[in-house]
This record gives structure tokens, sequence and C-alpha cells, in this order.
């Protein structure tokens, strides 16, 4: 098991989702920025976990994304969680370090916090990475 692939993982997701046409003028950060755009995408929690195999070492890693709001409704957010979805599912990511296997949406649950003001959605995904 290796951690070794993570900062690459996510420089690449984060690229790639910068680069997204369907995304452009939409705020994306690895942090919550003190004064954050209205509706912003946050990339970085992950869970980690052995894909090793007879064919060498791996690692699978939940990468979560997650899409905030402060709109009336849910309907923005939806909107740029499939673009998310879109862009991401099968990318072919070239990563710094270590080679992406594969990337699959697995499941996302969208919620109101802050007392209904904000909306979320988290995304999960799965990438499988060689090392």
């Amino acid at each position: 098991m290796s951690y070794a692939a993570t900062a690459a993982l996510q420089g690449a997701v984060y690229q790639h989702l910068s680069a997204a046409p369907a995304l452009s003028g939409v705020a994306i950060y690895d942090a919550v920025p003190p004064q954050p755009a209205a509706t912003f995408v946050l990339v970085g929690a992950e869970e980690a976990r052995d894909a090793s195999d007879g064919s060498g070492a791996g690692a699978e890693h939940l990468l979560q994304i997650s899409i905030l709001s402060d709109g009336s409704g849910f309907l923005a957010a939806k909107t740029i969680a499939a673009d998310i979805s879109d862009a991401l599912t099968g990318a072919g990511l070239v990563l710094s370090r270590g080679t992406l296997v594969s990337l699959l949406f697995l499941r996302a649950r969208a919620q109101r916090i802050d007392e209904g003001e904000v909306r979320r959605i988290d995304m999960t995904f799965r990438a499988r990475i060689e090392l």
C-alpha cells in the first residue's frame, strides 16, 4: 500500500476540472477561502486503501469533490455536479506519480446545511492507481 500518488491525483483532478469548458467561471478550491464565491467546488477530502495485486503496488482512492452553494435551490449545484461527473468519469488523467487505471463515479449526497442556508453536494469518485 502506498499513499504516494495522492498529491498527484488531486493535482490532476484540479487541473482537469479547472480546464473543463462546462465549469468555466466556477471557482474551484482545495481549501475553503476566507471569502468564497457564492457557489464553489471543493476538491481534496479522500480515503485510500491498498489495491496491490500480483502485478505490483497500487491503491484505491475514494476522492470527494463537494459543491457548495448559497443559492435558493439545488438546481445550480446539481448542474455543476453533473458537469463534474461528465468531466471526470473515465477521464484519462496523467499523474505526475503513478498511473491512473480508472476513475469512476461512485456516489453523491445532496443536503442542506447551515440551517438550510447552504446547499452541499458531496460526490465520491473511485480512482485506481498503479505505482
